[in-house]
């Protein structure tokens, strides 16, 4: 096991972390929607509502459970026209609460310990803002020197200095940040040269994908993937079967697909497309052209439920905010085919590298990549598996095999 995961501790990854602000039960659906696009993982953590006075810092206990963009669209696919009035529910109405997927650590636990939290789970780690670090960081975490941690109340207020140590001072009891196992792989891809020869192995040969998928038929209506999409990565691959008996994935529904789209436009397409049609779109996939409430073209996503006209038009990539402006002033067959790249699903090859699929997740910021097989055609994308944070974390923190 590399020594990173040992001389470095939570504390280390929280430093230029934003200070938590609660998304609480009572907020409407509409602000969920604004709070999951500025969200790592297209999820928001719910918590409790706290009493006004006195009011007291974040806590686990009052942890609820995680809302994803998912949860969202689907939400609002079940609502049918009542989309207005879906759009004022409390989010309590439809977060299922499942506290374990967050844990309250102390900034002096060791990064190792972390990682074997997430990896049974854990999505979420709060973490108390105890240090303000100023003037130079050291590579290798301070406060894993346990003369260090068991001091640092009575230092920082009896005003000792020492040259070898970065200048700090306590916060406030009630600052706490959220890691996120984004955070944590992005921390993991700067120490990359500490985890060789693991980064330039092949992800099959280390492990790290995942065979047992979740996926859905391409003919199959949208609406029923909610029903079969695992929590943990909150995917499900969209696929046509081969004559052989082979899956050709054409797209996926998750909560990484969804986190930005127009989610009125998307719940409509979940309740009256299939799901080919809604990771492809009508036109693309081939079939009879549908219309669908035309929603207002000048209002954000989070303003959406302000109303509907009736005037009808195509589903489209661009009905669920996959376009941006420029691609309007293009040709048709430019639109298309700039489409079908930004709604493809995020793949890779079983040989490529760990390091290349870490970096293909985060400069994405998503939660899974699918993975095909290298020997079969381009246009194949034949679907072998899956890999997701957890199975990265697997691979980097796996005990190496003693050579015989």
């Amino acid at each position: 096991m590399a020594r990173v995961f040992l001389h470095h501790v939570v504390g280390d990854l929280t430093l230029g972390k934003p200070e938590l602000v609660e998304f609480s039960e009572a907020e409407t659906v509409e602000a969920a929607v604004r709070a999951i696009g500025d969200s790592a993982e297209g999820a928001i953590a719910v918590w409790r509502t706290r009493p006004m006075e006195p009011a007291p810092p974040p806590s686990a206990e009052r942890f609820i459970g995680m809302l994803t963009s998912l949860d969202v669209v689907a939400f609002l696919a079940r609502a049918g026209a009542d989309q207005e009035r879906a759009m004022r529910t409390p989010v309590s109405e439809l977060v299922a609460p499942n506290p374990g997927l967050l844990k309250e650590v102390d900034p002096g636990t060791r990064l190792i310990d972390a990682l074997e939290m997430m990896k049974q789970g854990v999505r979420r780690l709060l973490v108390r803002k105890i240090i303000v670090w100023k003037g130079f960081s050291k590579r290798f975490s301070i406060l894993y020197n346990g003369r260090w941690l068991k001091n640092i109340q009575s230092s920082s207020l009896g005003g000792a200095s020492n040259s070898d140590r970065p200048s700090t001072s306590a916060l406030p009891d009630n600052k706490f940040c959220c890691l996120s196992r984004e955070d944590v792989v992005r921390f993991l891809i700067g120490c990359l040269g500490v985890l060789a020869p693991l980064p330039l192995s092949s992800i099959s040969s280390v492990g790290a994908i995942g065979s047992n998928y979740c996926y859905i038929e391409a003919f199959s209506p949208a609406l029923e993937a909610i029903y079969k999409i695992p929590h943990d990565p909150c995917a499900i691959a969209v696929v046509e079967t081969n004559s052989e008996g082979s899956h050709k994935i054409i797209g996926d529904i998750s909560a990484y697909k969804l986190w930005k789209c127009d989610y009125l436009a998307a719940a409509w397409a979940m309740a009256n497309l299939s799901a080919g049609q809604f990771v492809v779109g009508a036109d693309d996939y081939g079939t009879t052209p549908v219309s669908m409430p035309e929603l207002p073209t000048d209002s954000p996503a989070g303003d959406a439920g302000a109303g509907v006209s009736s005037r009808p038009r195509k589903f489209s990539s661009r009905s669920i905010g996959f376009f941006n402006n420029q691609a309007n002033q293009m040709s048709m067959g430019r639109l298309r085919s700039m489409y079908r790249g930004r709604s493809a699903p995020l793949t890779c090859k079983h040989t490529s590298s760990l390091a290349a699929v870490m970096a293909q997740m985060l400069s994405h910021r998503a939660t899974h990549v699918w993975v095909t097989d290298a020997d079969s055609d381009d246009d194949d994308d034949i679907l072998v598996g899956i890999v997701s944070y957890t199975d990265i974390l697997n691979a980097v923190t796996k005990q190496p095999t003693p050579s015989p």
